[in-house]
C-alpha cells in the first residue's frame, strides 16, 4: 500500500461514445442531439478555451489593423508637413535675398535706401 499510486477511475461507458460517433450525421447536428452527448459534455472546457482563443485572436488582429491604418495616416501627414516645410524654407530664402528686399521696399514706397557708409561704433565716456 505504501508504494502504490492511486489511479483515477473514470466511469464513462466507451460503448456509448462509440455509438455516438457512429450515429453522427447532419440530422444529429441540426436537431441538437449532438450537443447533449457525453463526448461533447466531456470536451466542453476545451471547446470554451478554443472559443476564447479565437475571440482573443480576432480582437488582436483587429487592433493590429487599426494600428497599421493609423501608422499609414501619420506617415502621410509627416510627408505633407515635410513638403510644406521645404516650401516655406525656400520662400524664406528667396525673401531674405538683398535684391528681393530692395524690390519690396521700392514697391511699398517706404523711401528706404541701402547705406553707402559702413556702420561705426559709438563710444561714450565714463
Amino acid at each position: 500500500m505504501l508504494g502504490r499510486k492511486k489511479e483515477k477511475i473514470e466511469f464513462v461507458d466507451s460503448r456509448v461514445e462509440r455509438d455516438e460517433i457512429k450515429n453522427f450525421s447532419l440530422k444529429t447536428l441540426l436537431d441538437g442531439s449532438l450537443l447533449s452527448g457525453a463526448i461533447f459534455a466531456r470536451q466542453l472546457n476545451y471547446i470554451f478555451f478554443l472559443v476564447f482563443l479565437a475571440v482573443l485572436y480576432i480582437g488582436n488582429r483587429l487592433q493590429a489593423e487599426k494600428v497599421v491604418r493609423r501608422l499609414i495616416s501619420v506617415q502621410e501627414e509627416v510627408a505633407n508637413m515635410r513638403s510644406e516645410q521645404i516650401t516655406t524654407a525656400s520662400e524664406l530664402m528667396n525673401l531674405s535675398k538683398p535684391s528681393t528686399l530692395e524690390n519690396m521696399v521700392e514697391q511699398r514706397g517706404l523711401g528706404l535706401k541701402q547705406p553707402v557708409e559702413p556702420p561705426y561704433k559709438i563710444v561714450t565716456g565714463k
